[in-house]
């Protein structure tokens, strides 16, 4: 009986041993760079820059074609975050969520409901008579002005008749006229979104804390958990403390507005005082806007230019005194930003979502700041836009 042989290693046919596997030799880690390793690095350094360009464009792009799906998320975000510390409070007076967040949106929607009876009807008919009315102003404006254009025309003349050409003549634009039959037309689409925003409050309410559960535990490691849950319950309690805040500032300012108004015989002082408050969510432009729009009011209500002025600089004193007292006293000086990055951000935003964008570019901002300064490697931003 032959002896046996181990298994793996009889002969082939040929009598050759079996061919053996050829061993891998590993790249050693520590090893020099070559010259084509160091030119792909720099190809991919050059590339890093249009990449990130093509990112922030692609970005901008889906904002734009998005903005009806955008602008109601967005808002009904802000909304949740200025509402939560009140959810939050009753939740642990042992009400239960879902049935705070529904009492605290019904008594919301009662204040606004309430605003909105009181200044429909002037607002209504200011926009009506909004053509007539801008000719009404721009007369009573030419004739306080009527010294300074005589002076100019003769200026004008003189210096035509050294140069030998005619005078330039004026010639006004015709002012176009707002149809309150498309503002009832839109009105339908106007209840959808205002009824969107309000279920998409009420479930952020509910059931936001649950869906940020579920995302802490998504993370992969507990350090991760652990970033992430810092991260949102530090955004989640400054951001909201910021908009309620904001909110009442804003409140208290129109309040006043409405007040002053009412004081100088001003019509309608309810439709200024909820504009002002409106309008200070945007800083500086809102301010500017509702100065110029109580100059006209002023122009069409009172004979002398004294009095006319008196209500755009009684409201102008008043949101100085809120920008740069009140707020950076109730506020602190951590939450206050750069004029020139609010600028730049409401101009950004205002071209990308119209209005609401220019309302919500501030709060949005803000949001943006606060997350960056917990994020590693992003505190640059926060100390780029902040004052």
């Amino acid at each position: 009986m032959p002896p046996s042989r181990p298994p793996g290693n009889h002969p082939s046919a040929g009598g050759r041993p079996p061919a053996q596997p050829r061993q891998l030799q590993a790249t050693p880690r520590g090893r020099r760079p070559t010259p084509f390793d160091r030119r792909r690095v720099r190809r991919l350094r050059s590339l890093r820059l249009p990449l990130h360009i093509l990112m922030l464009l692609a970005i901008a792009t889906i904002m734009v074609l998005a903005q009806s799906l955008l602008i109601p998320l967005v808002l009904a975000a802000f909304i949740a975050l200025g509402l939560n510390p009140i959810v939050a409070g009753l939740n642990r007076l042992y009400v239960p969520r879902p049935l705070g967040a529904l009492l605290v949106m019904v008594l919301l929607a009662s204040i606004l409901a309430g605003t909105a009876v009181g200044v429909s009807a002037p607002a209504a008919k200011w926009i009506r008579e909004a053509p007539s009315i801008m000719h009404d102003a721009s007369y009573k404006l030419r004739r306080m002005t009527r010294p300074l254009t005589k002076v100019s025309h003769a200026a004008s003349e003189s210096l035509a008749g050294v140069s030998g050409q005619p005078a330039p003549k004026t010639t006004t634009a015709p002012v176009g006229s707002l149809s309150f039959g498309n503002i009832a037309r839109a009105a339908p689409e106007i209840v959808v979104a205002v009824l969107t925003v309000a279920l998409l409050v009420f479930f952020f309410l509910s059931y936001g804390r649950d869906v940020a559960a579920h995302v802490v535990t998504a993370m992969p490691g507990f350090g991760y958990r652990r970033i992430a849950l810092r991260l949102i319950r530090g955004i989640q309690a400054e951001f909201s403390r910021y908009l309620l805040t904001v909110t009442v500032i804003n409140c208290c300012l129109g309040l006043l507005t409405a007040l002053i108004m009412w004081g100088l015989g001003v019509p309608n002082p309810l439709l200024w005082g909820g504009l002002a408050t409106l309008l200070n969510f945007m800083p500086y432009v809102g301010a500017v806007t509702n100065t110029l729009l109580l100059v006209l009011v002023g122009l069409l209500n009172f004979p002398t230019p004294l009095q006319a002025l008196a209500p755009a600089a009684c409201f102008a004193v008043l949101a100085a005194l809120e920008g740069n007292v009140i707020t950076p006293m109730i506020m602190g000086t951590r939450m206050r930003l750069s004029p020139l990055a609010i600028l730049v951000w409401l101009l950004i935003w205002a071209w990308m979502w119209g209005i609401p964008g220019a309302l919500l570019a501030v709060p949005m901002l803000t949001c943006l700041k606060l997350i960056t300064e917990w994020l590693p490697g992003w505190q640059w931003f926060a100390r780029m836009v902040e004052r």
